[in-house]
């Protein structure tokens, strides 16, 4: 009997790789993406890995794979997407680590887009070679004095997420022009400058979110002029972004910011800034949120802002505005500033309500903390609750103050145990303080007026406000400054 021999039937394709092969192939002969071991790169943190990372870039798929390891450059790795099509650097785990051991970016992403967040505006090879290139999952530390971390140059829909960016001049950067760009899950941690700069660039559509952005030496966030438009800045931790000596003003004091838009000859637009932690250490001239628009008499540069359910203090300022227009600030809390939680000059449209205030020092410090608003107008303060404020001196200041504002309204405040007074207008008009409590309940109260009025102020309204407590006087209100009807003294 003739036993038959088995017949081997396989319906699928049995494909070798050679372990340390220079580049993994498909079934159809398209390359895989590029490990950067593949093409000599150590990873030990000690020789020059660049040529390997640029060689893997230009032979590969546009994907920059990094194992766990150390990889030292000298020069940026440029990716530029109108060259190698879509782009990705994908690190594993966070167990990668790029070392810039030399000036300039560690990683340069290029695009050529030129149209706005608009599809329409998007040309063909915008869509088939660059949209959308990632960065995840990597470390940057920066060893030279001029290294800087990541620069986008022209991208559209960049997103970088769970990447770490220490000790370089700046962590991430972006400049000429970008769109759609977002940030999360990231640390950008103990960099020279800047956190995330925005250098002069026309940039649209950006969401900041769930990052750890602290210790970078003068600003967490910064804007500079461009064309700033539809930033989000939601649900991130950005702390103590100052450094003594560092970035000194015109006055010799250094500035430091947790987030710092400053528009001199450029605009700022459509901010959100929410639910975030803003705080740090005090540093002369310093705020957890500095915005600084252009001196013009069109429309203002910056503009269109809302602070709204952060946590904000220990710094001089907490909320310092300049030449804005259209602001709302509600539901912070903000405490200890040095100087004040809100100082506001030459804006207009605001409408500030709901937020808390509290100076936890010691009553016989030097006076600080209040909120100071000059040159303003059409603004609205209402619903404040503020608790041992104690900006002013004997002869001008307050736990409020107004300096030549006029249409702002000051009502439903509860001012309790200001150091030296309630409120103050000087050369405003058209201003009404109405609702407020302004009391101190102190044993040994030391404040001397609930509400003052000087200079050359005209038409207000001091109405049916509850005030008592005062040492000197509870209103010193000249006669022909304002109405005075209503009010309960104690």
């Amino acid at each position: 009997m003739t036993v038959p021999k088995p017949v081997a039937d396989f319906s699928w394709t049995l494909r070798l790789v050679k372990i340390h092969a220079p580049l993994e192939i498909t079934p159809n002969g398209d390359p895989l993406m590029a490990f950067v071991n593949h093409f000599g790169a150590a990873g030990d943190g000690q020789r020059d890995d660049t040529e390997a990372l640029e060689h893997a870039l230009a032979a590969g798929d546009g994907v920059l794979e990094l194992a766990k390891g150390s990889y030292r450059i000298t020069r940026p790795i440029v990716i530029d997407t109108t060259r190698t099509g879509y782009a990705a650097v994908r690190g594993t785990g966070g167990t990668s680590r790029i070392i810039m051991d030399g000036a300039g970016p560690a990683l340069r992403i290029v695009g050529d887009h030129r149209g706005t967040a608009q599809p329409r505006s998007y040309q063909d090879h915008t869509w088939d070679k660059e949209r959308f290139p990632t960065i995840s999952g990597i470390e940057i530390l920066g060893r030279h004095a001029e290294a800087s971390g990541i620069e986008l140059r022209k991208t559209t829909k960049t997103t970088i997420r769970e990447v770490l960016v220490r000790r370089c001049v700046d962590g991430i950067r972006l400049v000429e022009r970008n769109r759609d760009f977002i940030l999360s899950d990231s640390h950008l941690l103990d960099n020279h400058r800047y956190g995330l700069f925005f250098d002069r660039c026309n940039l649209h559509q950006i969401i900041v979110h769930g990052n750890h952005i602290s210790w970078n030496k003068q600003a967490g966030i910064k804007s500079l002029d461009g064309d700033v438009h539809n930033l989000q800045i939601t649900g991130n931790d950005i702390e103590y972004n100052n450094h003594p000596g560092v970035d000194k003003s015109p006055g010799g004091e250094p500035r430091g910011a947790e987030i710092w838009f400053e528009a001199p000859r450029g605009v700022i637009s459509e901010v959100t800034i929410s639910s975030n932690t803003l705080q740090a250490t005090i540093q002369p001239g310093g705020c957890n949120v500095r915005i600084h628009g252009q001196d013009t008499t069109g429309p203002a540069a910056a503009r269109l802002v809302t602070i709204v359910g952060n946590v904000l203090g220990s710094q001089t300022r907490g909320v310092e505005l300049k030449r804005v227009e259209r602001v709302t600030i509600t539901g912070n809390t903000i405490y200890d500033s040095q100087d004040l939680s809100i100082f506001a000059e030459d804006c207009s449209g605001m409408a500030i309500g709901s937020n808390t205030f509290v100076w936890r020092g010691d009553d016989q410090a030097p006076p600080r903390d209040g909120l100071k608003f000059t040159r303003c107008r059409d603004a609205s303060l209402i619903g404040l609750v503020a608790r041992r404020l104690c900006s002013g001196t004997a002869d001008s200041g307050a736990a409020i103050t107004l300096e030549q504002c006029h249409d702002f309204a000051v009502s439903e405040c509860q001012l309790l145990d200001p150091l030296v007074r309630g409120i103050e207008m000087v050369d405003c008009h058209r201003c009404r303080i109405s609702g407020n409590s302004i009391i101190d309940r102190r044993e040994k109260p030391s404040m001397q007026q609930a509400v003052r009025i000087r200079g050359k102020s005209r038409d207000n309204l001091v109405q049916n406000n509850l005030m008592g407590g005062a040492t000197a006087g509870l209103l010193d209100i000249p006669e022909g400054t304002a109405t005075v009807q209503g009010n309960t003294l104690l």
